[in-house]
């Protein structure tokens, strides 16, 4: 069949007319299909003993101005093995992704807590007892030769339901600034030291059942002077868990003498 030239470039204008439409269609659906941002881990942090929530409250802070959900975990301090169960069950609250937090003996309940949820996808110890299975507060103070003479400045007293020989310890407010917070300024310490939230003793001697950093990625932060865990104790527990590590001239306490470096270490694990 014959077509005209002005016939044919009128058929050829409306074949480019519809390719085009249907091009910005698909182009309108793909842009409309985009997946979502990747909504920002919630950062759950666990205090340690003879300490409590509000010692992460500058770190806290800095992280909720940066977009992150925060939840500072009150940790019950009864034992490694019932306080992961505590946490355990109180990170089936939140939904998404999930990086714990923990200083000092927080750190061990991290350990025990992180392994019973999938939805924890990393770790971060500041300070911290990073245990492994089997293992107690007590034996990991040991580890490289570490020492400190902590035991020498506890005060004891009764708790209800206290097993034989249990007690719920503090460190003794006389002592409690040179040996927990040296580098953080002297009233702040002593306030610390009258707000202490007591630990059961036991909790020392209890051990880990589990250790999450087996399988889930660690972050550690050494406090090169610390007085409570030793320092040469934190670098091997940071060694054996493959744990990316910094190290800052800190006290036991680093969340408070040094805040920044602590968001820092946190948001490197959160993202």
């Amino acid at each position: 069949m014959n077509r005209s030239p002005r016939r044919l470039a009128a058929l050829a204008a409306f074949a480019v007319g519809i390719a085009l439409a249907v091009g910005g269609a698909a182009s309108a659906a793909t842009a409309g299909h985009r997946p979502a941002t990747e909504p920002k881990p919630t950062i759950v942090l666990v205090h340690g003993a003879f300490a409590d929530s509000s010692g992460w409250a500058d770190v806290q802070t800095r992280l909720a101005k940066d977009g992150y959900p925060v939840v500072a975990f009150s940790n019950p301090l009864r034992g490694v093995e019932h306080d992961g169960a505590y946490l355990a069950s109180f990170l089936t609250t939140i939904d998404g992704p999930i990086v714990l937090v923990g200083h000092s003996y927080g750190g061990a309940v991290i350990t025990q807590a992180g392994a019973t949820d999938p939805d924890v996808k990393s770790l971060v110890y500041i300070a911290a007892f990073a245990l492994a299975a089997g293992e107690s507060v007590a034996e990991a103070s040991a580890l490289n030769g570490g020492s400190n003479d902590l035991l020498s400045h506890i005060d004891l007293r009764p708790f209800p339901g206290a097993a034989e020989g249990d007690a719920d310890a503090t460190i003794d407010p006389a002592w409690f600034p040179r040996l927990f917070a040296q580098d953080v300024p002297r009233r702040l310490a002593e306030t610390m030291a009258a707000m202490q939230r007591p630990a059961a003793l036991a909790s020392l001697g209890l051990p880990a059942t589990e250790a999450a950093w087996e399988t889930i990625p660690s972050w550690y932060m050494v406090a090169r002077d610390d007085r409570i865990i030793p320092p040469v104790a934190e670098r091997a527990m940071a060694e054996r868990a493959g744990a990316t590590t910094v190290e800052v001239a800190s006290s036991h306490v680093p969340m408070i003498s040094h805040p920044g470096a602590v968001v820092r270490l946190i948001e490197s694990a959160a993202r």
